[in-house]
C-alpha cells in the first residue's frame, strides 16, 4: 500500500482545496493518504467545509503560513520533516508555492523516494518586483531539479514553466487539469436562482454580473469596476455588479468607487446598488445560478476555478487572457481579452450585456463538455496513472 503525504499551503476557498480533497478521498483504496496544510488567513474564507463534506480530516500545521517568515517557515519545515520520519511516505506531493518550498525541502532532506509538486499558479509576473521575482524563480528551479515530477494544470502553464520561465524540464512536467464534482451546478437551478436574486433584491429584468475571487492587486478588480461603469453609461439595460470575495484590497476598492461616485452596498444592508460586496460565499452553485454573466479581470492566474464552475452553470464569461484561461474557456462560453487592453475588455463586457439572450443560450448548450473535461473522476485516474509510473521507476 503506497503511502502519500499530501501538503497544501492552506485551506482557503479555491481550486487547490478541491484538488487535494478529491485526491485524498477518491484515489484507489490501495493508497494511504495523509493530508496536511496551514491555517486560513484572516482575510480569506475557510474551505474546511469541503474536506468535511468529503469526510477528509486534514492535519493543520500552525506555522505553515502564506507569507515568508523565517522562524515560522523553519518550524513548519521541522514539523513536516518529523511527520515524514513517522509516516515514511513513498510519495510526498506538495500543492502551491509555500507548501511546495517547505514541503519539498523536508522531503528532500528526509530522503523520500518520490517527490511531486503541483503548480496551481505561479508568482513569476505581476506579483512582486524584479528582485523578489528573480529570487522565487531561483528557489523554484532549485526545487524542481530535486523533484521527481512537476504537475502543470494546463498546457499553457506547462509552456510557461518549461519554456518561458525555464523552471523545470518538459520531460519531468506532466499536464493534469483540475477536477471537480460539477453536478451541483446543474441541479435545482430555478430554485437556487430565486433564492439568490430575492436576497439581493434583483428584479427579473436586471442583468447580474459577478466577479469571484480574493480582493488582491493581482486580481485587478479596478478593471472590472471601470468596465461596469462604462457599460452602465452605454446600455439601456439595467445591470447590477457583484464583487464576491474578500481581502486586503476591499477598503481601497470602496474608496475607488466613492471617488468615481459609483454607488455600492454591503451584503448585510440588502440595499440595491450598482455594486454589491457579498464577502465570501461558500455555496457558489447558488451564486452562479443567480448571476447572468461572470467576469475575471486578473493580471495572473493558474486555472481559475470560478470560470470552470461558471461554464458548468451555463454562464457566459468575460476574462482577461492570463494563465490557463485559454485552455479552459470554450468559445461558446465567452470571450478572452488581452490584459493590457482595457478598452477591449469594456467593449466585450458591454457586448455580453447587449446580446445577453443569445450568448446565454449558447453557454447553456455547451456546458456538458466542460463538466466531462473537469470531472474529479478524470483527475483521480490521471493522478493514479502518474503515481504508478513514478513508483515503478
Amino acid at each position: 500500500m503506497p503511502k502519500i503525504l499530501r501538503i497544501i499551503n492552506r485551506f482557503n476557498l479555491g481550486g487547490p482545496t478541491y484538488n487535494v480533497a478529491y485526491l485524498t478521498q477518491y484515489l484507489p483504496s490501495n493508497y494511504q493518504t495523509t493530508l496536511v496544510g496551514g491555517p486560513q488567513e484572516a482575510t480569506e474564507g475557510s474551505s474546511l467545509h469541503i474536506t468535511e463534506q468529503l469526510q477528509v480530516n486534514p492535519l493543520i500545521i500552525p506555522h505553515l503560513n502564506r507569507e515568508i517568515h523565517l522562524v515560522n517557515d523553519y518550524k513548519a519545515y521541522k514539523t513536516l520533516k518529523q511527520l515524514i520520519r513517522e509516516l515514511k511516505p513513498d510519495i510526498v506531493h506538495t500543492h502551491a508555492s509555500k507548501a511546495g518550498a517547505v514541503g519539498r525541502l523536508a522531503a528532500i532532506h528526509a530522503g523520500v523516494p518520490v517527490i511531486v509538486h503541483t503548480f496551481h499558479g505561479h508568482v513569476f509576473h505581476s506579483y512582486f518586483g524584479k528582485a523578489k521575482t528573480a529570487f522565487y524563480k531561483w528557489i523554484e528551479r532549485y526545487l524542481a531539479k530535486r523533484s521527481t515530477a512537476i504537475i502543470a494544470i494546463s498546457p499553457i502553464q506547462k509552456n510557461e514553466l518549461t519554456q518561458v520561465y525555464k523552471i523545470c524540464t518538459p520531460q519531468q512536467t506532466h499536464v493534469i487539469p483540475l477536477g471537480f464534482n460539477l453536478t451541483r451546478f446543474t441541479e435545482q437551478l430555478d430554485e437556487k436562482r430565486q433564492v439568490f436574486r430575492h436576497y439581493y433584491n434583483l428584479q427579473p429584468h436586471e442583468i447580474a454580473i459577478g466577479i469571484i475571487g480574493r480582493l488582491a492587486p493581482v486580481k485587478n478588480h479596478q478593471l472590472f469596476i471601470d468596465a461596469i461603469a462604462y457599460a452602465q453609461k452605454k446600455t439601456s439595460k439595467t445591470i447590477r455588479a457583484f464583487i464576491i470575495g474578500d481581502g486586503e484590497l476591499k477598503e481601497t476598492l470602496c474608496a475607488y468607487l466613492s471617488q468615481h461616485q459609483l454607488p455600492y452596498s454591503e451584503k448585510e444592508k440588502h440595499i440595491p446598488a450598482l455594486f454589491t460586496f457579498t464577502g465570501w460565499e461558500t455555496e457558489v452553485d447558488k451564486v452562479l445560478a443567480g448571476l447572468d454573466v461572470v467576469a475575471l479581470s486578473s493580471k495572473n492566474e493558474g486555472t481559475p476555478v470560478s470560470l470552470i464552475e461558471a461554464q458548468a452553470a451555463g454562464k457566459y464569461v468575460i476574462s482577461t487572457n492570463v494563465g490557463g484561461v485559454a485552455d479552459i474557456l470554450d468559445p461558446q462560453h465567452g470571450k478572452i481579452i488581452e490584459p493590457n487592453d482595457p478598452i477591449g475588455y469594456c467593449l466585450a463586457l458591454l457586448d455580453s450585456i447587449e446580446n445577453f439572450d443569445t450568448y446565454s443560450a449558447s453557454a447553456l448548450n455547451a456546458r456538458q463538455s466542460i463538466i466531462q473535461k473537469f470531472s474529479y473522476q478524470r483527475l483521480v485516474n490521471d493522478m493514479d496513472k502518474l503515481y504508478q509510473a513514478l513508483l515503478k521507476k
